[in-house]
């Protein structure tokens, strides 16, 4: 993707934690294609992370706190980005969930309160942000949120998040309807596993990357480097058109059957 390709727009993104973060690959991207940016942060402990790493930047990048569970939050931190602009573009919605027990056990020992934290936390935010979000993008936009296969296959251990991001997926397709007539796009990149934080979180995480290596087409899964080119197509008018899809960036395991 070409320089200057997202130049004179402006994007929300939820969800960097750390440097690993595929939402921080994504919004280095959309930030080197031209992308103006403004940051959430969950929490005083994530904070300092992400100003760190937007310091990189340059340029003053705003950063304010968001905790995608609380509807007053959402509405405080878009607030904030109307004191910046009149405008939004992009949104990356890279926000996951789940309490470390319901990722260890099987899927029918999940708890209710772990269910519901889980796709409120992981899906519904989804629909959240872009409520919040939508009347900024008066020109139309493009809404990405990250999944996994674990959505349509199982993952063991995976569990409540695969229905979380099963959910996810599901949203995006009833947003990409509901949205399309302002010229808002919603879709998914579902990423094959990277070493993140997150993914350190799963139980087997190294015998999965193996398996990819064994199984994928490409003999392996994906750099956070091209799921930031997946983030920069999707955000630019290559895309136009596309709406509403589920992008799988996995060296093609998707596609297998055995």
């Amino acid at each position: 993707m070409g320089t200057g390709i997202l130049e004179g727009k402006t994007g929300v993104v939820f969800g960097v934690a750390n440097k690993r973060s595929i939402a921080w690959a994504i919004a280095k991207a959309w930030k080197e294609a031209g992308a103006k940016l403004i940051f959430n942060y969950q929490g005083e402990r994530v904070k300092e992370n992400v100003e760190e790493l937007v310091s990189e930047f340059g340029t003053k990048v705003s950063v304010y706190p968001c905790d995608v569970s609380k509807d007053e939050e959402i509405a405080a931190f878009f607030d904030q980005v109307k004191g910046h602009t009149d405008q939004l573009d992009l949104l990356l919605h890279s926000v996951a969930f789940a309490p470390k027990a319901a990722l260890e056990g099987d899927f029918l020992s999940t708890s209710r309160g772990a269910f519901s934290a889980a796709l409120d936390i992981s899906a519904y935010s989804l629909v959240a942000l872009s409520r919040a979000a939508a009347p900024m993008m008066t020109s139309g936009g493009s809404i990405v949120a990250m999944s996994y296969l674990g959505s349509v296959k199982v993952v063991p251990h995976y569990n409540v998040m695969g229905v979380a991001k099963a959910a996810l997926e599901s949203s995006t397709r009833y947003l990409a309807y509901d949205l399309g007539g302002q010229k808002i796009r919603v879709n998914c990149i579902s990423a094959g596993p990277v070493q993140t934080l997150a993914a350190r979180g799963i139980a087997g995480f190294s015998a999965m990357m193996k398996h990819y290596e064994e199984h994928a087409p490409l003999k392996r899964s994906c750099e956070t480097s091209e799921l930031g080119a997946t983030g920069v197509f999707l955000a630019s008018d290559g895309a136009a058109s596309i709406t509403g899809q589920v992008l799988y960036v996995d060296g093609g395991y998707e596609i297998m059957g055995m």
